[in-house]
Formats: C-alpha cells, sequence, structure tokens
C-alpha cells in the first residue's frame, strides 16, 4: 500500500494539486495519530480512530470524484476541530500541542486556492488566539496533568513537528524540481520541433520556388516569342496560375514566421508615391479583368517620404485590394490614404479598402482575421485562397504597432480600415496623384530589353541546371557574356583565370553552400574576383534571409522564381555604369519586394570602424574613411547620442548647473545595426574599441560581433585620442591593402607603445561617475591634489598626484611626461582636452614645444563621454613611444588640421 502510494505521489500523469494533497493530508494524518494521544484518555484514542478513517474516506472520494479542492476544505475544517481537543486535553500551551498548529497552517496554504485559502488562514489565526486566551485566562480548563508530562510531549512534539515539515517540503522539492526538468525536456522539445517545422517550411519554400522559377521563367520566353494568340492565351493563364501557387506559398512562410516570433519589421525610408504606384499597377488590371472600377483616394498633403516597413505596409495593402477584388463580383473597389501631423517629425496614416461586394455576415466578424478560416464557406467555396491572408494582415500591422478595423454589411461591401504611425523623411506634400496619372497597362506590349552590355561578363552559379538555363535565356537579350557554375567549386576555379563584373549566386547548393563560396571568394589567394559585386539569387524568401545576406557580404538578394524585368534590373544595378548602353525606350522595371539591391558601388575590402570616444578629429576621420559608433549620453532629460545629439560643451554646462550627466557604451543591438550597415561598404570590418576595462563597450562588440563572420573587435587598451592612435594606424594600413591578420597584429603591438596619461584638474566628476569615492574627492580637494590618470594592461590607474595649483601641477605633468626624449615618437601629438579655454591651450602647446617639439600637434576636443569622466579643466598629452617596427602610418602629406 506505502509503495503504490509513493507511486501515485511521483506519476506525472497525475495532477500535481492532486499529488500535494494526498502528500500534505498523509503528513496531517501522521501528526493526528500523534497529537491526539496526548491527552491520554480513551476518548482521544477513539477520536483520533474515527478523524483518520474519515480522513481516508475523504480522500478517496474526492479525489475518485475530481474533487480536490472539496475534500482539502472539508479537511481543514476537521483539522480546526481536531486541534482545540487536543490543546485543552493535553495541558494548553504548556504541552506539546502548539506546535501542531504550525501543520494547520502549512495545509491550508498548500491545499487551498482562492479566496478559501484567505478565509481558512485567518480562522486559524482565531482559533490560535482564542485557545491561548482561554488558556491564559482559564488555566484550570488546561491544566497540565504534569510538569514531566508537559515537558516531554513539548520535546516531543518539537523534534517531530520538525521532522514532518522537512519531510513534506523534501518532498514538494522534489516534486517541483521534476516538474521543472519535465517542462524543461518539453522546452526543449517544442523548441527543436520548432526548428524542425520552420526548417520544413525553408525547404518547402525553397524546393517549390526552384521548379516555379523555371515554369515562370520559361513561360516568359514563350510570351516574348512571335506565337499566336491561342498560344499566348495559354502561356497568360500558366503565369497566372503560377503566380496564384507562389502567393499562397507566401502565405504558408508568412504565417509561419510569425507563429514563431520570427518576422521582422524592418523599417526604412520609401517614397510615398512610388509605393502607391506599385499597388496601383498590382491591382487595377485585376479589377479591370473581372469589370470592376477600381478608385483611388490620396490626401494629396501625405509627406513625399516616410520611415516605415515599406515591403510590409504593401503586402497589407496587396492582401486587402486582393480580398476585395475576389469577394466582388460588381460595382467598385476603392483605396483611400489620408494622414493626420502626430508631432513635428511624425504623421498617422489611415488606409481605406472599401468593396461593393458581398460583405460579411454581423455574426461572423469577429472571425474574420482568423487564421485558415473562412467565414460564409457555402457561399465562399467557388473562391480561391487559404483563409491566410487577413490574418496575416492583422498580426503584421499588430507588429508594426497599429490598428485595424472592419465594418460590413452583408451583400452590400465591406471596409477594412488601417492606423499606421510613420515618421516623416520629406516634409514635401505628394500632391495630386491620381489613378489615371499612374496606371499603366502592359497587356500586349512587345518585350524589348532595358539595356544591352556586350562588353559585360557575369558568372551564375546554381547546382540546377534548368536555374542556369532560365537565367540564362532570361538575359540573352542584353547580349551580356554570361558563364555558369554548377556548383561553388566551380565557380572558385573559373574566378581563379575569370574576371566578372557580377555573380548571380544560388545559397542553397551541395557540398559548398552560396554563403561559404562567398567567404572562399572574398579570400582566394591570386583570385580575379575578390571584390566582385555578388547578388544571392536564391529561393529562400522572406526579410530574415535579406539580413542574413546582408550580414554575410552579398551586395543583393534576389529571389526566386524571378521575372525577367527583375533580373534584368538587378543586374543593371550592379554592372559598371561604363559597360552598359541604356535602351530609354524600354519600359521601367518595376522592382518590387522580391528585389533588394544593398550597395552599388564596390566594397572596400577592409573597413576600420571605432566608437565616438576616439577623439579624432573630423578631418582624420573623413581622409582615413574611419566610421565611428556613437557613445552615450545619458542625463534626467534623456540619452543622447555623444557628439550627434549632444556635445562635449553642452554636457559641461549641464552638469556644472548641478544635474547629473554619464556615459554609456553603446548596447548589443546597436553594434549589430552598426556592422550590418558598414558591411554594405566592405568585406571585412575591424572595429577598435576603448580599454575593455574602462568600459563595456568592449564586450557589447565582441557579443555582437558573433553574429557576423566576418567583424574583428580589437580592444586597444586605451582611451581618447591615444585610442584614436591605433585607429590611425589600423586604418592606414587598410588603405594600403595590409592583410587583416597584419593589422591585427601591428595595433595589438602599439598597445605598448602608446602613451595615454591625463592630469586631471577636479575630481568631482570622478567622484560622480564612481571612479572615486567621496573620501578621496574630498581629501584631493582639501590637499589640491591633482591625479594623473595612465592606462596600463586596459585598466585606469593613478599614475601619480601632483600637488598645489592646477597651473604648477600642469607644468610638472608635461615635464615629466616628455622628459624621455630619446624615446618619443615626434611626428604627432594630441592634446586632448575638456571645457578649456584657447590661452590655456596655447600656454600648454607652448610648454610642450619647449621641452620637446612635435611635428603635428592636434588640439582636440574630447568627446562628451570622456568629458564627463574627466570634468572641465583637464587634459592629456597622447602620443607614440618609439618603436622600430612601428608602421609609418603619419607620412602621408596631405593631412589636415595640424596646428
Amino acid at each position: 500500500m506505502i509503495k503504490k502510494w509513493f507511486e501515485i505521489v511521483s506519476d506525472h500523469r497525475i495532477s500535481l494539486r492532486e499529488r500535494m494533497f494526498r502528500i500534505v493530508t498523509g503528513v496531517c494524518m501522521i501528526a493526528i495519530t500523534f497529537t491526539l494521544p496526548m491527552g491520554r484518555s480513551i476518548w482521544n484514542i477513539l477520536i483520533m480512530v474515527a478523524s483518520l478513517v474519515l480522513m481516508a474516506v475523504i480522500v478517496k472520494a474526492s479525489i475518485r470524484r475530481k474533487r480536490v479542492q472539496t475534500g482539502a476544505t472539508v479537511i481543514a475544517v476537521l483539522l480546526l476541530s481536531l486541534f482545540p481537543i487536543t490543546f485543552f486535553s493535553a495541558g494548553g500551551f504548556y504541552s506539546g500541542v502548539p506546535e501542531w498548529f504550525v501543520l494547520c497552517f502549512i495545509y491550508v496554504c498548500i491545499t487551498l486556492q482562492g479566496r478559501r485559502r484567505t478565509v481558512f488562514f485567518g480562522l486559524c489565526t482565531v482559533e490560535t488566539m482564542l485557545c491561548y486566551g482561554t488558556a491564559f485566562y482559564f488555566p484550570e480548563i488546561a491544566a497540565p496533568s504534569s510538569s514531566h508530562n508537559a515537558l516531554f510531549d513539548s520535546a516531543f512534539s518539537m523534534i517531530m513537528v520538525g521532522l514532518l515539515t522537512s519531510i513534506l517540503l523534501m518532498f514538494l522539492n522534489k516534486m517541483y524540481e521534476e516538474e521543472n526538468a519535465l517542462s524543461q525536456r518539453q522546452k526543449k522539445e517544442i523548441e527543436e520541433l520548432n526548428r524542425a517545422e520552420n526548417h520544413f517550411f525553408s525547404s518547402m519554400s525553397h524546393e517549390i520556388r526552384t521548379p516555379i522559377n523555371t515554369i515562370i521563367g520559361l513561360n516568359e520566353i514563350i510570351l516574348r516569342e512571335d506565337i499566336s494568340e491561342e498560344v499566348a492565351e495559354n502561356a497568360r493563364n500558366i503565369q497566372g496560375a503560377s503566380k496564384m501557387l507562389l502567393s499562397l506559398i507566401n502565405d504558408i512562410l508568412d504565417i509561419s514566421k510569425i507563429k514563431s516570433g520570427k518576422m521582422e519589421i524592418v523599417n526604412v525610408s520609401y517614397e510615398t508615391g512610388a509605393l502607391f504606384s506599385e499597388i496601383v499597377n498590382m491591382i487595377w488590371i485585376k479589377a479591370k479583368e473581372k469589370g470592376l472600377e477600381f478608385k483611388l483616394q490620396v490626401d494629396s498633403s501625405i509627406p513625399s517620404m516616410l520611415c516605415g516597413d515599406e515591403v510590409r505596409i504593401k503586402q497589407i495593402l496587396i492582401n486587402l485590394l486582393n480580398n476585395a477584388v475576389k469577394y466582388t463580383s460588381e460595382g467598385s473597389v476603392t483605396l483611400s490614404v489620408r494622414c493626420e501631423r502626430q508631432t513635428v517629425n511624425r504623421v498617422r496614416v489611415w488606409y481605406s479598402v472599401e468593396d461593393t461586394g458581398q460583405g460579411v455576415k454581423k455574426e461572423n466578424i469577429p472571425y474574420i482575421f482568423n487564421a485558415f478560416r473562412r467565414v460564409d464557406e457555402e457561399r465562399n467555396r467557388y473562391i480561391e485562397g487559404t483563409g491566410l491572408g487577413l490574418s496575416i494582415v492583422q498580426q503584421l500591422v499588430n507588429l508594426m504597432g497599429g490598428e485595424i478595423s472592419v465594418n460590413s454589411v452583408y451583400t452590400k461591401g465591406s471596409k477594412f480600415i488601417v492606423m499606421l504611425d510613420q515618421d516623416i523623411v520629406d516634409e514635401r506634400e505628394l500632391g495630386t496623384f491620381t489613378l489615371a496619372s499612374r496606371a499603366r497597362a502592359h497587356e500586349g506590349e512587345p518585350y524589348r530589353q532595358s539595356f544591352e552590355a556586350p562588353e559585360a561578363h557575369i558568372l551564375v552559379v546554381d547546382d540546377n541546371d534548368m536555374n542556369l538555363m532560365v537565367v540564362t535565356k532570361l538575359l540573352a537579350d542584353t547580349k551580356i557574356q554570361i558563364d555558369t557554375a554548377s556548383s561553388g567549386a566551380e565557380c572558385l576555379r573559373l574566378t581563379q583565370s575569370h574576371h566578372y563584373d557580377c555573380i548571380l549566386m544560388d545559397h542553397m547548393m551541395p557540398e559548398m553552400d552560396g554563403i561559404q563560396c562567398l567567404h572562399a571568394l572574398r579570400m582566394q589567394p591570386a583570385g580575379l574576383c575578390q571584390d566582385a559585386p555578388v547578388v544571392a539569387l536564391t529561393a529562400n524568401a522572406g526579410s530574415d534571409n535579406q539580413l542574413l545576406y546582408r550580414k554575410e557580404g552579398f551586395s543583393g538578394y534576389l529571389a526566386k522564381p524571378v521575372s525577367g524585368a527583375l533580373l534584368e534590373a538587378a543586374v543593371l544595378s550592379i554592372l559598371p555604369k561604363g559597360l552598359v548602353q541604356r535602351n530609354e525606350e524600354a519600359r521601367q522595371a518595376e522592382i518590387e519586394k522580391d528585389i533588394l539591391i544593398f550597395e552599388q558601388a564596390q566594397r572596400r575590402s577592409i573597413l576600420v570602424t571605432t566608437d565616438s570616444v576616439c577623439d579624432l578629429p573630423a578631418s582624420l576621420r573623413r581622409n582615413f574613411n574611419i566610421s565611428v559608433c556613437p557613445y552615450y549620453v545619458c542625463t534626467e532629460e534623456g540619452r543622447f547620442l555623444d557628439g550627434q545629439e549632444m556635445y562635449p560643451d553642452e554636457l559641461l554646462m549641464h552638469i556644472a548647473g548641478g544635474r547629473k550627466g554619464s556615459s554609456q557604451p553603446p548596447e548589443v543591438e546597436d553594434y549589430e545595426r552598426f556592422f550590418a550597415e558598414k558591411l554594405t561598404e566592405a568585406q571585412n570590418i575591424i572595429h577598435i574599441t576603448m580599454a575593455k576595462h574602462v568600459s563595456e563597450g568592449y564586450q557589447n562588440a565582441l557579443e555582437a560581433a558573433k553574429s557576423f563572420e566576418n567583424v574583428t573587435v580589437i580592444d586597444s587598451g586605451h582611451l581618447s585620442s591615444s585610442m584614436g592612435l591605433a585607429v590611425l594606424c589600423a586604418a592606414y594600413m587598410a588603405e594600403h591593402h595590409a592583410a587583416k591578420a597584419e593589422i591585427v597584429e601591428a595595433v595589438k603591438r602599439m598597445e605598448h607603445f602608446i602613451s595615454s596619461a591625463f592630469i586631471i584638474n577636479s575630481t568631482h566628476m570622478m567622484c560622480q561617475s564612481g571612479r572615486i569615492s567621496k573620501k578621496i574627492q574630498i581629501l584631493c580637494d582639501a590637499l589640491l591634489l591633482h591625479p594623473v590618470l595612465e592606462l596600463k594592461k586596459s585598466r585606469m590607474v593613478v599614475g601619480r598626484m601632483e600637488l598645489g595649483s592646477f597651473s604648477q601641477a600642469s607644468k610638472r605633468y608635461i615635464r615629466q611626461t616628455l622628459q624621455d626624449t630619446r624615446n618619443i615618437d615626434r611626428r604627432i601629438l594630441f592634446i586632448t582636452y575638456s571645457g578649456m579655454e584657447e590661452k590655456q591651450l596655447q600656454h600648454i602647446q607652448s610648454l610642450v614645444q619647449q621641452y620637446c617639439p612635435f611635428e603635428r600637434v592636434y588640439l582636440q576636443k574630447a568627446s562628451s563621454a570622456i568629458a564627463s569622466n574627466c570634468g572641465p579643466g583637464s587634459f592629456g598629452l597622447l602620443f607614440l613611444r618609439r618603436d622600430d617596427a612601428a608602421v609609418p602610418f603619419f607620412e602621408t602629406p596631405d593631412w589636415n588640421g595640424a596646428a
């Protein structure tokens, strides 16, 4: 029986509450067995036996009827009745019974829920107080039989209550651990299922899109030929059916991504006129084919350029308009757009899609956005679709923080209204936008290539021979010289001996996929296409893949199936302009969401980037093409970008007014966005940060770099302009085509030869930023001490203290810093300062030239992040010590800004 009980409380198929009920009730039954005999009378024994039997019956009945809460309540009432009997019969608070009251509280807290728990906890409290009060005022009622018995009962009860409580807690702890382990296993299984599901959808997309690409591509070749009207009609029907199948696949993929939380909203600047033009060109012909009138009403005051997810907005409106055309047999479909100014840089836009179709019954409106559900199924059974369109629309609107509503009258029509907030990029109004000015019919127009490039040479890489044939035929009229490769290895062999102006690369290939091939191409020894633009021509669709291809270094992204117009547009945007002869008479290709060109210029091999705390003059950053990721400056008014939204002097004035200000490094997400953007300019990035023990910037950048294979993060070991010296070295080497490994080694070597020391005028800001304690700050003020901060092994330390006025201390600091003139590299010196006047700077510069004349001296104002820690009046002399192996990166004659 005991074995069976243990099996039951360990069985995860039984609910946790039922098992806890069994355990806690069992412990209380043991407690009754020990407490009632303390009364030392036959009546107590009889009550104990009857109570145990009754509790066993209650447990069995409540579990059988699945009324555990009711059973626990009845037992709680029983316990509240039994404990007072034992309390007074055993000797009151001089006995061991009071300790057992604890179990009653535990039972109530574990087994009962909601109001019952609160009520019974209060009853337990009241009963305990009544028992104690009665025993205190009427001691004769609860007098112990003897002090010996009372002492024994109290000791025994204390031990037993402690033992039973410990056993109970161990049981419960074990149960929770088992449940937690089970939930973790289930979570892992669910994650694996999600991964398998995502892999399935991705594979399905790739496998289905590949044959569709062949069908649509070859069908387009047929339509270009001089064929009979009957054949042309059949070809157009094939084209329409293929696009319908492609639309269904996109819907399934989108709903899968939204469900798994992988759908991302990517905000970009876009032209509102171009957006509406593309939508009109896609919808009005469909409406015309059904004999419907298509109306367009656009608010003329809408800004000409907004910032938002253009692709998803287009998807929302096209889904709504497609639905309107699909469910309307006669009458009209209307797209209305109006806007309302919210703030200086923000506008609220309402998109309204109205039709005169069959409408939706009132009782079906709450279910209209449910996935896979089609309302009024009997009436709509002949209408094509999956029932996913409106569900996707609603979830996309929610992801963008907007609202969607529907008004519909059955048999009269429906009206969907979408509200989205967008940022303003260009305040100029769009002006008059009409259907007549934008709609273009292309039916019956003969094909004409958009350009010719007979001198251009491109390579198409795909493991599918049919895809290679389709691309070759679609580009045949452009007269481009086309080579093909059926694998990554063959691609690398061809690029060893041929230079290509553009490479179209499939992603999913056996043995070596497109990404691996791209990386091998960029690092290929003696390769002729290390800098050639590579466009991912792939069946893996979606915005997350766009981000992937951008990160990995592709120049663009083109999703299969691809039309001739889109393919020509992609190649045209990549090819060098000198090789292209544009056909002005040809119709311009409509570049839709399936094409995304990340760049149009050739990318650098290596780009050196750093943080805004490097304190380099803007002229040097421009000359060496150094990009900076801004730190944050935090104040009571908010968080601002260092050097962009808040400048050092503004911050010092802010702090001087008695308010707080501090610096904060970019977060991991900031670095990820920064690296992704800069990878559109270069194949590789070397990012140099401040000393890792001084700021969290290094760790954040290092974490962000894990998302990219071609981003290297280096700890300079210094800060401010001394860190800038390492950045200049790296940038100079990159411009002179040094290898990445050589640059990394040189920067790490330079750490030991850079002199980095600041003298602090006042330690108030050091105290405020938490770098020294308040006691040290008071001591420095009292004794006129000025600390000299140095960087050693990436840590900021106090190298020495200068005593006296700051003018005298500064002179001693300059003399001691520059005393070993034989070991100083005199090519360049940065005097980096915070909150100093020009007269003071000139005096410092004259002292420097007395002790050690430099070829170039830069007076550089410290960034806000540095100034907030050093405070006004502080400055540093930052230069290089002599190193026989140093790179001669200061020998360029075209520098500007030297003093």
